[in-house]
């Protein structure tokens, strides 16, 4: 059966190459996003393919968009913590205050069921060896702090006839149509490749890493897996959680074995990020 997904954010990093995804699988998918980032690695070929260029905040009109679909997805935010911090005032906006009404318009237009993409930087620094979906949240940034506050105001609204289910992912990394190269695997590796230099700051701080299509595939999941499992559940998705420095020697191994690089150099300098946690990803698996 198709099934018709409606994703906010669905023309960046991750929604471009999950758009795909749902499309191959045979389904219909409305992308709502204002392309700041460019559209034309979207698939307009497909005729099961829609884009809605508008802002997320105008919920007149994502409540006219939405209508008609069965999953609403919700990627879209101001997407890390240096971006948040260029305007404060504007990223809150997008990411927390029209929150709740963007729950409450996929409610309203009875799509079955709600899917919220939170952060697992939410846990901000834990010494704990296992960070469960239990652990208190220690946001360190803003970004942290509303990706978090986010969460239970979608629990709120849940019912018997609308699913809400929230996911903390690990860093993401991989291939995109459309690339984002500020994640610590993707930038290590474009460094790493073409300067023949990886700069590594701090190098300690321990980061969980997801691979961009197991994200997709950890959706997919949500959007067909018996509700029962996932009403107000939230689950922790990553698969390594490697040190900055051990996913910097890892990036090198790689690189010098697969493209003959011949001394790819790792350069430590301090930095002024001290995240760090290692995420339990038990209850997803």
């Amino acid at each position: 059966m198709t099934t018709k997904f409606f994703i906010t954010g669905g023309a960046g990093y991750i929604g471009s190459r999950m758009v795909n995804h749902f499309l191959h699988s045979g389904n219909k998918v409305t992308v709502y996003d204002k392309c700041y980032f460019g559209k034309n690695h979207l698939p307009f070929t497909n005729p099961n393919f829609n884009l809605i260029q508008e802002d997320i905040r105008d919920i007149d009109k994502l409540n006219s968009s939405c209508s008609g679909h069965d999953i609403f997805v919700h990627l879209a935010c101001i997407s890390n913590d240096a971006s948040f911090e260029l305007d404060e005032s504007l990223s809150k906006s997008i990411n927390y205050d029209c929150f709740e009404d963007i729950v409450l318009t996929a409610k309203k237009n009875e799509l079955k069921r709600f899917i919220y993409a939170s952060s697992s930087s939410v846990y901000g620094v834990s010494d704990k060896k296992n960070v469960t979906e239990d652990h208190d949240l220690v946001p360190l940034t803003l970004y942290n702090k509303f990706k978090g506050l986010c969460e239970p105001i979608l629990s709120k609204h849940t019912d018997g006839d609308f699913v809400g289910v929230t996911f903390r992912p690990a860093t993401v990394c991989g291939y995109s149509t459309r690339m984002r190269f500020d994640l610590s695997v993707n930038i290590l590796t474009n460094h790493g490749f073409s300067n023949e230099k990886i700069i590594v700051f701090g190098g300690n701080q321990l980061r969980p890493n997801l691979h961009i299509q197991d994200y997709i595939d950890f959706v997919d999941l949500l959007s067909k897996i018996d509700s029962s499992k996932i009403q107000n559940e939230i689950f922790n998705i990553g698969y390594e959680n490697l040190s900055i420095l051990e996913i910097a020697n890892k990036v090198k191994n790689i690189l010098e074995k697969k493209f003959n690089k011949t001394d790819i150099r790792i350069q430590i300098e301090t930095s002024n990020d001290p995240r760090s946690y290692h995420i339990d990803s038990t209850k997803s698996k």
